[in-house]
């Protein structure tokens, strides 16, 4: 017995070994929060999941062999002249910079920052900080000085690419916070001052142009695909910015996957066209602009800083882009800007556009639906006589896909666009699956859903309730490395699979379309108990009332819903900030009930009766629909100005920080809840203050 127990002993050491053993020559894990670590990478067996990776190097390289002669980059110089780089300059000028950046110090893994609006020069320092060994770090253009210096301390910066001396102030006020940091470079505009290592662009060029090739050389061929070249910032809503480590795979893969999957053409076919003007320290504007562009041989062409002040449209309509991403608010405006037109044409106009939009709706619901049956003949007067018009005031006659992501869209939006023949293609990922993980298609597209997995990916819907509505969870090889030296952070979103949790609720239909329903940390949980998802709420409140901008529903541990309101305005050119004046959407709603207001501050506080009961009538319409009592709105203020950018009430891409809007309002939210006694009706909104 005592023979049979040393060898069971005997065996269970041995297997220890074994186990000791694989465990130390295993390799790396899925994930690390360590800059200079390897990930294994989510290999498929088949299919694109199966395709060998690639470092961004490998890539252009690729880019370069096949669309060498092509143009890369275009360009405005000095508002007028025409500048552009064809893919083997752009290299070129990559490879020039990465020897720049190697001669003023940049060591591996550490950072790269950029601090500016959408520019080659932009995309050349992105290259060229992965190309030379560090990480590619966009800062947003809106970051105070503060948030600039967590950033460059976090990735431990060593050079920093500023667009015009605006951004340089920032930096400068931090300089001497930042140990690791040996150089500063802007882009645009003349100095102002000499500094010692403060350089122009051209000299930052001109220090790389006689560097043998070799050094650098040597950098890239140790670099991997299961290693870091891109940090993505998150805004930081809850708690301080997260780095998102993006591996050269997480980009290159995604990159590949994403232009198969919307049915690229490669240049050689037919070239591509997009705008760059959303802000490139997000993720859906990399993946779009610089990679997934790469990946076809297509052409980008840059936006003039002020694009969403309102010079976007002109950009469009001389490009003339064949793929264009919008984020939400970037249609609502183009919606508003188009009946504000529209209410002033004349009566026959306005017939037929109303015509020719129910018959564009019909007919894209009907092919939609996938119901067979030829197009009707009214649908191809209406496209003649309205959409193809459309189509070219807006510079999106070439443009056969529209997309539309990083913030929800309202039903109302979608169904304008749809109406005028211009389906906007949901898309729905995160900085954390490098961009896009879900994306419709002209095939497979519905109404507010965010359509169907890339591929190679694959969704799971964690802990689902009734209906079907879980936590959201991405598998791929377009999942991040993990959150720069954030173990903690990086566990709770990669689970020990390796699957990534989203934070976002969504559910299934049969076919396989995914539906967001809403963010688990944005669900409001009242005092009773009822889980309450905000933005259908919302959105029917902007629905019923065309004047509403934006509305926020409160609620969270309280015993009733309340909602803080902001009415439609002008928004001033130079600063983007919104102004008192009312747009002309909003005036037009007014003037049909009757009253004269043409400026918020004539209707904030109560002070119009006629457009104070107009919203209540229309609070009571979505109260009508409500589940349950819970989900009524009680109470509402309208607020003295429009959330913005600069207010700090929104994020980058347009989307709502409610964390900040709660601070911000919290005397407006607190009046809301004063008297103990529940109000038992809804037309009892906060009297005038």
């Amino acid at each position: 017995e005592t023979n049979v127990q040393n060898k069971a002993l005997h065996i269970h050491i041995l297997r220890l070994e074994v186990i000791t053993e694989v465990s130390i020559t295993a390799g790396p894990g899925l994930c690390t929060s360590q800059g200079d670590a390897e990930v294994k990478l989510r290999m498929g067996d088949s299919g694109l999941a199966a395709e060998t990776p690639l470092t961004v190097n490998q890539m252009f390289t690729l880019a370069v062999e096949r669309f060498g002669d092509y143009t890369a980059l275009s360009w405005k110089e000095g508002g007028e002249q025409h500048k552009s780089l064809n893919y083997r300059e752009y290299y070129q000028t990559c490879r020039t910079a990465a020897k720049s950046f190697l001669k003023l110090g940049l060591q591996r893994y550490h950072g790269v920052g950029i601090l500016g609006f959408n520019s080659a020069e932009w995309f050349i320092a992105d290259i060229g900080a992965i190309l030379a060994g560090g990480f590619a770090v966009g800062i947003y253009t809106t970051n105070s000085p503060e948030a600039c210096q967590y950033v460059a301390e976090n990735c431990k910066a060593n050079i920093i690419v500023v667009e015009n001396h605006k951004q340089l102030q920032k930096i400068l006020q931090i300089e001497d916070k930042l140990p690791h940091l040996k150089a500063i470079i802007q882009y645009k505009d003349a100095l102002k001052e000499k500094r010692p290592n403060l350089y122009t662009w051209a000299e930052f060029m001109a220090l790389g142009e006689d560097e043998p090739d070799a050094p650098l050389d040597a950098v890239i061929s140790s670099q991997k695909p299961n290693q870091c070249c891109t940090l993505i910032y998150t805004s930081g809503t809850t708690g301080p910015p997260k780095g998102v480590m993006l591996s050269h795979d997480n980009l290159t893969w995604t990159a590949l996957s994403t232009s198969r999957h919307v049915r690229l053409t490669d240049a050689t076919q037919a070239q591509e066209s997009v705008v760059s003007y959303l802000p490139l320290s997000h993720i859906a504007a990399q993946m779009v602009d610089i990679w997934v562009t790469m990946r076809v041989g297509g052409a980008t062409f840059f936006a003039q800083p002020d694009a969403l002040k309102g010079s976007l449209v002109n950009t469009l309509k001389e490009v003339r882009p064949t793929a264009f991403m919008g984020v939400p608010r970037v249609w609502e405006k183009m919606q508003e800007k188009m009946k504000s037109v529209g209410a002033k044409s004349s009566a026959v106009r306005r017939k037929v556009a109303a015509w020719a939009k129910d018959v564009g709706l019909q007919t894209n619901l009907t092919k939609m639906n996938q119901e067979a049956g030829r197009t009707p003949f009214s649908y191809h007067i209406a496209k003649k006589l309205v959409f193809k018009k459309v189509r070219k005031a807006l510079g999106l006659d070439r443009c056969n896909k529209c997309y539309t992501g990083a913030a929800p869209i309202t039903k109302d939006t979608l169904e304008f666009f749809l109406s005028l023949d211009i389906p906007l293609y949901e898309l729905y990922g995160m900085s954390e699956s490098t961009g896009p993980h879900t994306i419709s298609l002209p095939e497979a597209f519905k109404l507010t859903s965010c359509g169907i997995e890339i591929p190679g990916c694959k969704t799971k819907l964690h802990n689902p309730d009734d209906e079907g509505n879980g936590e959201i969870c991405f598998w791929g090889r377009h999942v991040f490395m993990g959150y720069l030296n954030m173990p903690e952070k990086t566990e709770e979103a990669l689970d020990a699979e390796g699957w990534l949790h989203s934070g976002d609720l969504g559910k299934h239909d049969q076919k396989g379309f995914l539906f967001i329903t809403g963010r688990i940390k944005e669900l409001i949980i009242t005092a009773g108990g009822e889980n309450i998802p905000p933005i259908p709420i919302e959105d029917a409140v902007k629905e019923a009332l065309p004047l509403i901008s934006n509305a926020m529903l409160i609620g969270d541990k309280r015993k009733f819903l309340s909602m803080l309101l902001t009415i439609k305005v002008n928004v001033n050119a130079d600063t983007g900030d919104p102004e008192d004046e009312l747009a002309a959407e909003a005036v037009e709603f007014c003037s049909r009930i009757g009253s004269n207001a043409t400026h918020v501050s004539e209707i904030a506080g109560g002070k119009d009766r006629a457009i104070h009961t107009a919203i209540q009538e229309g609070i009571n319409k979505v109260n009508e629909k409500a589940t349950s009592n819970a989900q009524r709105i009680q109470k509402w203020i309208i607020l003295d100005r429009d959330f913005s950018i600069g207010g700090g009430e929104l994020g980058p891409t347009m989307k709502l920080k409610r964390p900040v809007v709660v601070k911000m309002y919290k005397e407006q939210i607190e009046n809301f809840y004063k008297e103990l006694a529940t109000p038992t009706t809804p037309d009892n909104p906060l009297p005038p203050k």
